[in-house]
C-alpha cells in the first residue's frame, strides 16, 4: 500500500487542502506529493508574475451593473511593483487629478477599488463578483464612486483613492500573495475616513475570500455588513470589531462611545 493510504490522517485529506497526510519515501516524499508541490508551487509565482488583465475585469463589472475608472500606482511596470512596494502605495499623479475630477461636492460615501495586488487571478476570478455584492448590500442611499480598477496596487493606495474621490469609507478587493494551497485568494481591506498616511492599524481585512474559502457570493454581504459597522462607529481598524454578529449578519451588540475608542 502506499504512504497516503496507510497514513492515520489519510481521511482528513479529503477536508482540507492543507499539506497533511503526505506520507513518505525513505527520507522523503512520495513521487505525487513531490509533483503535486511542485505544480502548486508554479501556480503561486505565476499568480505573482501576472498582469491583471484590466478590460475582462471592467467588461465583468459592467455586466454586473457597475460603472468602473481605471487608476494606477507610481509602480510603472510589474517588476517594478515587485520590488519597490511603496511606489504601489502611492497614487500616480495623472490618476489622482483624474479621480479627483470625479469628485462630486458633497463626496461619496463609499468607494470600491479592485486591484491585481499579487494575485491578478484572484481580483479576475472574484473581485467582480464581491464588488456586486457590496453594492447590492449597502444602504441604498449611499452615494458609490465608480469602482476603481487600479494597476499595481498595493493595500495602502485604497487610502490614496478615496481621498482623490473625497470618500467616507473605502474598500479595496486586492488578490493576496499565494499560498501553495491557494493561488486565488482575494483579500478586503476597509478604511474609514481614508487619507494618504494611515497605517494598518487603521483598516480591517476579511481574507482567503476564494472558491474553497470565504465564497465570493457570501463576501459583498459581510463586507458590506462591517462598512454599515464602521459607518455607524466612525471609525474602523483597531477600534472596529469582525465580531460574530457581523459574521452571521445579525444585528450587531450596541456600539460603544467612538471617542473612548479612538
Amino acid at each position: 500500500m502506499s504512504g497516503e493510504e496507510t497514513h492515520p490522517l489519510a481521511p482528513l485529506r479529503a477536508l482540507t487542502q492543507a499539506r497533511i497526510a503526505l506520507g513518505r519515501r525513505g527520507g522523503g516524499l512520495p513521487t505525487g506529493a513531490h509533483l503535486d508541490f511542485a505544480a502548486d508551487h508554479a501556480r503561486a509565482r505565476d499568480a505573482v508574475h501576472a498582469d491583471l488583465d484590466v478590460a475582462a475585469l471592467r467588461r465583468d463589472l459592467e455586466a454586473r451593473g457597475l460603472a468602473s475608472v481605471e487608476a494606477a500606482s507610481r509602480a510603472t511596470s510589474r517588476a517594478v511593483y515587485l520590488r519597490r512596494p511603496d511606489l504601489g502605495r502611492a497614487l500616480d499623479e495623472a490618476s489622482r487629478q483624474a479621480l479627483e475630477a470625479l469628485r462630486e461636492a458633497e463626496g461619496f460615501d463609499l468607494a470600491i477599488m479592485v486591484a491585481g495586488g499579487l494575485s491578478a487571478l484572484a481580483a479576475e476570478r472574484n473581485g467582480a463578483c464581491v464588488a456586486a455584492g457590496i453594492a447590492k448590500a449597502v444602504p441604498r442611499r449611499w452615494r458609490l464612486a465608480p469602482v476603481v480598477v487600479a494597476h499595481e496596487a498595493r493595500v495602502a493606495l485604497g487610502d490614496a483613492v478615496g481621498e482623490a474621490l473625497g470618500a467616507r469609507l473605502v474598500v479595496i478587493l486586492i488578490g493576496e500573495r499565494p499560498g501553495l494551497s491557494a493561488a486565488d485568494s482575494l483579500g478586503a481591506y476597509l478604511t474609514y475616513g481614508p487619507r494618504v498616511g494611515l497605517t494598518d492599524e487603521s483598516r480591517n481585512c476579511i481574507s482567503n475570500i476564494r472558491a474553497g474559502g470565504l465564497a465570493p457570493g457570501q463576501a459583498g454581504a459581510r463586507i458590506a455588513a462591517l462598512l454599515r459597522r464602521a459607518d455607524a462607529l466612525g471609525a474602523s481598524g483597531v477600534a472596529l470589531k469582525d465580531d460574530e454578529a457581523i459574521i452571521e449578519g445579525v444585528a450587531a451588540p450596541a456600539l460603544a462611545d467612538p471617542s473612548s475608542q479612538r
